[in-house]
């Protein structure tokens, strides 16, 4: 079994606050490529009213994702791994393989996109320079590989100067186009006029990257002082700063220039400006810093994932290098992607795939917001307040039915891809060091239906076991603890129980160890079952309080099974536990096996089942079938056994069982004989039964020595026996 790690690098002597940690590199990331070169095909194609509203669409779900991260943020330790670490100490360790995997991948491809972007507007700026576009896209990506192999601190220091320069370029274009504003222009350019093939969720799709950079911050978080603070901070303003640039150079853009000249040139933004070079410069700095930035997340993404040891493949990419623990050896994986998205050379065709490995990214995020703050979990207590489960569900849908509504096919491979790799971790049955918020999910929904079957009125329909197995040390009478999981399995709950007698205050070291072993044991026999161990003065005391106490509510055992004993000297103390039983209103099973404390398998024949009448016998055909459930039994015959009452009619009593059965639903032969002696003819029909099910009432302290001859004759009969005494509340109609 693997055991993932905390995915807590080595200490880094580089530490930035909320402006330059966080607020810079998101701010750099969102205002990139796509504002510069695909932002005018957007509002031109989709008019300035549906512009709008993909600009606001995107930044709702991102306020949405930042909320969440925001929360998930502020109630944790955040480590390195940024949206990775986040999701996985909150999800667990499969969502979070998922979200690595994916996550790592989007940034990586990320690197192509930005570019991409870059060589185009090289090429506009330059275009008698004569080179590729493959050939200046690679240079770009072996120049931006070497800044971050180096190291990220200098890297992270020039985004200050780098953000200065972008500003200069966006207000030289508000400088530029805003003498040209007109309200004719912009009234000719509300409605879309969209080119064949494109549609409202087309572009929106295009666009969507341009918003996806709200995590570039948190992708940091082992570079930062104080994540929890930095993180809500920094992210959140920057989603408002990046909103308002984008709503007003949209409008710009669509009061200042047509629809057609809008969509006839993907440089629009640089003929507008007021100086065409700083729009160059900016277009340079935004490429080459979103470039960077995600360069530099995407490997610290992919160390702490493999640092937490989920895919063993990966473990070489968790070593990092040097003081500040670089992960290099990721960095250069990341070039690798990034370059072979390079070679499909389409901005418009990578757009898209990113669109969906982030939007699964920001789902999962919110899915893990709203399973925290649904959990009620005591240890969800986010500093940050602006959260309900609510915007989180709302976040995680929107996600989803954005997905489809961009590409159909593409989402649901996106999605199957997700599921498949969920259960190839899920199989493998890692097992994290961290708490998650599955527990926490699992207590709130037990917690609630058991208030519920607290409140609603019990039915006979609603009968499953739920079994107390006095079974001792389970793995001595393996038998006793097979036979309750057995019946039990799939259908109701099952504890297996150990007393152990002396004094408690003595005992309690002992106790603690056989809880221990026992749950051990439930574990590697793969059994269905709860483990409880009780110390108490005497055994009779001890099985009094486990009746009395076990259990909460609507799962309180209804069902005792133990062994047969065949002790005469504790016959007396063996019956009164019975009857206490039966009069706490339990049920009883008591199994009489000829096999040792080894494992077995259950010999051959059928399952047979003795009919006395409905008292017990309800409880006798619902057991059985349960028993029949199980793989080790499902292939067996099953039979009714039934002797003719004196002086009864033979087919209107064969009629009356057929009826039984009818109504027990139940695929069995029906067996009825005369005879006056019942352990003769049982020995004579159970020559080849496996297993009998027969009917029982605990003994008065009168017939206690009755009884013990009457189980020394059934101990003669060649199958293991199921004695069954039916409390009530079973009925085959129901």
């Amino acid at each position: 079994m693997n055991r993932p790690g905390n995915g807590e690098p080595a200490p880094s002597d580089h530490k930035f606050g909320t402006f330059g940690g966080v607020f810079t590199p998101c701010t750099l990331t969102i205002l990139g490529v796509i504002m510069f070169l695909r932002l005018s095909e957007v509002v031109g194609q989709s008019g300035f009213l549906n512009a709008l509203i993909i600009v606001l669409l995107a930044k709702v779900i991102t306020v949405l994702t930042g909320f969440s991260l925001s929360a998930v943020a502020t109630n944790t330790r955040v480590k390195a791994g940024g949206a990775y670490y986040l999701i996985s100490r909150s999800l667990g360790v499969e969502f979070g393989g998922v979200i690595g995997t994916f996550f790592f991948f989007a940034q990586a491809v990320s690197v192509s996109m930005y570019v991409i972007g870059f060589t185009e507007a090289f090429q506009n700026a330059f275009p008698s320079l004569g080179w590729s576009a493959t050939a200046i896209a690679t240079v770009t990506n072996v120049a931006t590989f070497v800044c971050v192999y180096v190291g990220a601190g200098w890297t992270i220091r020039l985004q200050y100067g780098i953000l200065a320069v972008l500003l200069l370029a966006i207000v030289s274009f508000f400088a530029g186009i805003l003498p040209d504003v007109s309200l004719a222009t912009l009234k000719r350019g509300m409605q879309p006029a969209y080119e064949p093939g494109e549609n409202f969720f087309t572009m929106f799709a295009l666009f969507f990257p341009a918003v996806t950079g709200i995590m570039a911050g948190a992708n940091m978080s082992g570079d930062l002082r104080d994540p929890r603070r930095a993180i809500p901070g920094g992210t959140l303003a920057s989603i408002a700063f990046t909103a308002v640039v984008y709503l007003a150079m949209v409008a710009a853009l669509a009061a200042g220039r047509t629809q057609e000249a809008l969509t006839g040139d993907a440089f629009v933004v640089k003929e507008a400006a007021w100086s065409g070079g700083l729009i160059v410069a900016g277009v340079f700095a935004a490429t080459l810093s979103s470039a960077l930035g995600s360069m530099m997340g995407a490997p610290r993404i992919l160390q702490a994932f493999a640092r937490d040891d989920i895919f063993r493949p990966l473990r070489f990419f968790a070593k990092g290098a040097g003081a500040a623990n670089e992960p290099r050896r990721a960095v250069c994986l990341t070039f690798a992607i990034a370059q072979a998205g390079i070679l499909l050379g389409d901005l418009d065709a990578i757009a898209p795939i990113i669109t969906m490995f982030f939007m699964i990214t920001y789902g999962t995020l919110n899915l893990a917001c709203f399973y925290e703050s649904r959990s009620s979990n005591p240890s969800y207590r986010p500093t940050f307040r602006f959260n309900h489960w609510s915007a989180a569900l709302l976040g995680a849908v929107g996600c989803l039915a954005v997905m489809f509504l961009i590409n159909a096919l593409w989402a649901c491979i996106a999605l199957v891809a997700m599921v498949g790799l969920y259960r190839f971790i899920e199989r493998a049955e890692i097992e994290s060091r961290w708490g998650d918020v599955a527990s926490g999910v699992a207590f709130e929904r037990a917690r609630q239906a058991l208030l519920r079957l607290e409140r609603e009125r019990y039915h006979p329909k609603n009968w499953r076991p739920t079994i107390l197995a006095l079974s001792g040390g389970a793995w001595s009478r393996f038998h006793l603890a097979e036979y309750a999981h057995w019946l039990a399995s799939s259908h109701g709950v099952l504890t297996l129980a150990q007393i152990i007698t002396g004094d408690v205050e003595d005992r309690l070291e002992r106790r603690a160890q056989a809880e221990k072993l026992l749950r051990k044991y439930i574990s590697e026999e793969e059994l269905e079952a709860f483990p409880a161990v009780i110390v108490e003065a005497g055994l009779n005391e001890a099985i009094k309080s486990l009746l009395q106490s076990h259990g909460i509510g609507g799962i309180r055992p209804n069902t005792v099974l133990l062994g047969m004993s065949r002790e005469e000297s504790r016959w007396a103390e063996y019956c009164r536990t019975l009857r206490f039983a039966r009069d706490l209103g339990r049920s009883l099973a008591v199994v009489y096996s000829k096999e040792g404390g080894e494992r077995w398998t259950p010999p051959p024949g059928s399952i047979d089942i003795l009919w006395q009448g409905h008292k017990h016998g309800d409880l006798l055909v619902l057991l059985a079938h349960m028993l029949g459930e199980n793989p080790e039994w499902r292939d067996r015959p099953m039979r009714l056994l039934a002797t003719l009452p004196a002086k009864g009619d033979s087919e209107n009593y064969r009629r009356e069982l057929r009826e039984v059965l009818g109504l027990a639903r139940l695929d069995a032969r029906l067996h009825v004989f005369e005879s006056e002696d019942l352990f003769q003819t049982l020995a004579k029909r159970t020559g080849n039964t496996a297993l009998l099910f027969l009917g029982f009432d605990p003994p008065t302290e009168e017939k206690e020595a009755e009884f013990l001859g009457w189980t020394n004759q059934l101990g003669r009969l060649t199958p293991d026996i199921i004695l069954v005494c039916n409390a009530g509340g079973v009925s085959l109609e129901a």
